[in-house]
């Protein structure tokens, strides 16, 4: 089994299972895979959109059945509330549509936007709004970082295990820092 028949056969489902989740560095590889033309754009696209809406939809109403309960179980959300309320209130659109883009606040955001009063349709609305966009351009970094490496390496072919495990490692360790820090 070659690589490219290994990303055809699960990399769909595995885009799926990680936007739900964060998503970053399993979308700038399907991005990089469906510039190699393993993946098809569109369904990269549509796959990471509505995987991406459909976890911070569960989050969001996570926080709005279960709010108290889970900020009392993990304070380092529960001190994120009060800066998440205050921006929420000021700017509530823009919030909502570019949490998923704020550091720190990809899974805790929709969470602590649950906890407040804002409605559920306005909240689905930019949220979808906001998966979109960040689809768009988080596999568009990955379509360019192949472009990039194509014009630079030449055919890459013979390279593009390398380069996706390269990747893979990046945003491994991206993740791991991350994790570190919010301890």
């Amino acid at each position: 089994m070659t690589l490219g028949t290994l990303i055809e056969t699960h990399g769909y489902w595995v885009l799926a299972l990680g936007c739900l989740l964060e998503g970053e560095t399993v979308l700038v590889l399907a991005g990089f895979a469906a510039h190699r033309g393993y993946l098809d754009p569109l369904a990269v696209f549509g796959i990471a959109s509505l995987a991406g809406f459909a976890g911070d939809q569960f989050y969001f109403w996570l926080g709005r059945r279960h709010g108290p309960a889970v900020l009392a179980r993990w304070p380092s959300v529960a001190r994120q509330a009060d800066r998440v309320h205050r921006l929420l209130e000021r700017f509530h659109a823009a919030v909502i549509i570019g949490v998923r883009f704020a550091y720190g606040l990809r899974v805790a955001g929709p969470l602590l936007i649950g906890t407040t009063p804002l409605p559920a349709w306005r909240f689905a609305l930019l949220n979808a709004l906001g998966a979109m966009l960040w689809a768009s351009l988080i596999a568009g970094l990955g379509w360019v970082f192949g472009s990039a490496a194509e014009i630079a390496l030449g055919q890459i072919r013979h390279l593009e295990g390398w380069l996706l495990l390269g990747l893979l490692a990046a945003g491994l360790l991206f993740w791991w820092v991350r994790r570190q820090r919010a301890r």
